[in-house]
This record gives structure tokens, sequence and C-alpha cells, in this order.
């Protein structure tokens, strides 16, 4: 049996700069310039699409807040959709409701351990939590995102580490 590679996902602070938030019935970026939503997708579908055996699994709160299912597909890009299979805080082993109380490194570690995962990455723009396991995250600074350079070399760099030579 193949074991499971898994990329933990941020959206906020990673896919765009800033946070989000909700106006009417709009999600809108809270970045100074009103940047688009998901603008650094490209820049994570090119870094995946070298590596098609890797799952996401959302780590982001939008999951939390609108469903896991909502939050696929608002996600424009339709190949990062399908590789998005669940989100952290379902199956936790305590009240759903503290998930957002719960360090950012903590809700990853726990799906880990639900999971018994070797093989993973996390890419956010939280760092509380991920103390014991920094090698296994990169962390985007949130008004940048992945719009910074040499986050995405980390990124790659990482991405070779933990899931093997890219296929091309």
């Amino acid at each position: 049996m193949r074991q499971r590679q898994v990329l933990f996902l941020d959206i906020d602070g990673v896919l765009h700069r800033g946070n989000s938030y909700i106006a009417g019935n709009r999600i809108v970026s809270s970045a100074p310039a009103r940047i688009q939503l998901f603008e650094y997708l490209p820049v994570l579908c090119d870094l995946l699409d070298l590596y098609p055996q890797v799952e996401v699994v959302l780590s982001s709160d939008w999951a939390y807040r609108f469903g896991i299912e909502p939050t696929r597909n608002m996600l424009p890009e339709s190949l990062l959709r399908n590789r998005v299979t669940e989100a952290t805080y379902q199956g936790c082993e305590f009240d759903e409701m503290l998930w957002p109380t719960v360090t950012r490194g903590a809700q990853v570690l726990d799906y880990v351990r639900r999971h018994s995962l070797d093989q993973w990455l996390a890419v956010d723009d939280r760092r509380d939590g991920f103390d014991a396991c920094r090698d296994r995250l990169v962390h985007c600074q949130t008004d940048v995102g992945l719009g910074d350079a040499a986050v995405v070399a980390l990124f790659q760099s990482r991405l070779h580490e933990r899931f093997g030579k890219p296929t091309t």
C-alpha cells in the first residue's frame, strides 16, 4: 500500500496577500489594494504539477468557517480542487467548536497523528505550534504569501525533501 503524501494548505496569507473577510455575499481581501483572492494559486499549481501524487488537506480557517465543499468549490483552479481531500478539523478527537482556538501546528499534528502520516508538509502564514517540526513548514509572510521568491524556492526544496524527486 502506498503511503499518503499530504500538503497541508492554508489560504489567507498563502494563496493571496493578507486575510479575507465577508462583505455582503462576497469574500474580499483585507489587503490595502484589495488584492484578488487566490492571486498565487498558479504558483502553487506549478509547484504541485511536479508531484501529482500529493493530496491537499485544508488547514485553513476557510474550511472550518465555510465547510470543505464550499471552500473547495471556491478555488478557481480545478486541478487543485481535485487534490483537496479533507480538512484538518474533520474527525478531530475533541469538540470541533474549540478548533479555532488550537494552534495551527497542533491542528496539523493532530491530523498527522490520527492518520499516521510520515510524508507531509505544511504551507502557512502561521507558525504557532510548529516548533517541533519547523522543517515541515513553509512559512509565508501574511502580506506577501507565495509572492515571495525565497519562499517559493524553499517550498520547492521542501517538496523534494519530503516527496522525492519531481516527475517531469
